[in-house]
């Protein structure tokens, strides 16, 4: 009984320090200890919404950089997973999300050389991932890139380029590998 009690007030003040840092929350199943939420960067105002049965465990940075993120219901964020919103990022409902996996929505000018290119702004690359897709441990998701609804993209991949619904890929560029039982016509 105190155990459960200790849990949920420490789910209680984990929303409610979300809900401070203008983070719109719905109803949570597990915010674990130590997330980093940043909506805003300097004098740019951004957005994270975080849907109902949101499941975000240890670590996990959720930076939108003045851009947004928005995170479907029922998804499962991993340990230590970083999704960075300059270009905006949305996740579908029942994702699966595993440990360690990054997700961008933007990426560097290249200026010629003898330019800093941390001088150059950020080109933003909105980023799509849809409903029911699984992202293996250790994954990376790169700007520009809409993942479709069903894919599994295996453990170490990195996502270059859009994949299909129903897909299954893996790999340095991730390619399509196979197709999930039933998928629909592609």
């Amino acid at each position: 009984m105190i155990n459960s009690l200790v849990r949920s007030t420490l789910q209680t003040l984990r929303g409610l320090r979300l809900r401070l840092a203008d983070v719109s929350l719905g109803s949570p199943r597990l915010l674990a200890a130590g997330i980093d939420c940043r909506p805003g960067y300097g004098s740019r105002c951004g957005t994270i919404t975080i849907s109902d049965g949101a499941w975000i465990e240890q670590g996990v940075v959720l930076h939108a950089f003045g851009g947004s993120i928005r995170i479907g219901r029922d998804v499962f964020l991993g340990p230590q997973t970083v999704i960075y919103g300059h270009g905006g990022v949305e996740i579908g409902d029942a994702c699966l999300i595993a440990m360690h996996c990054r997700i961008v929505s933007s990426n560097h000018t290249v200026p010629p050389f003898g330019t800093d290119i941390r001088s150059q702004p950020d080109i933003l690359l909105p980023t799509k991932i849809g409903r029911d897709v699984w992202l293996g441990a250790g994954v990376t998701v790169l700007g520009g890139v809409t993942i479709g609804d069903g894919c599994i993209v295996g453990a170490g991949s990195v996502v270059t380029k859009d994949v299909p619904p129903g897909a299954i890929v893996h790999g340095i560029p991730a390619t399509i590998q196979g197709w999930r039982e039933d998928t629909p016509k592609r």
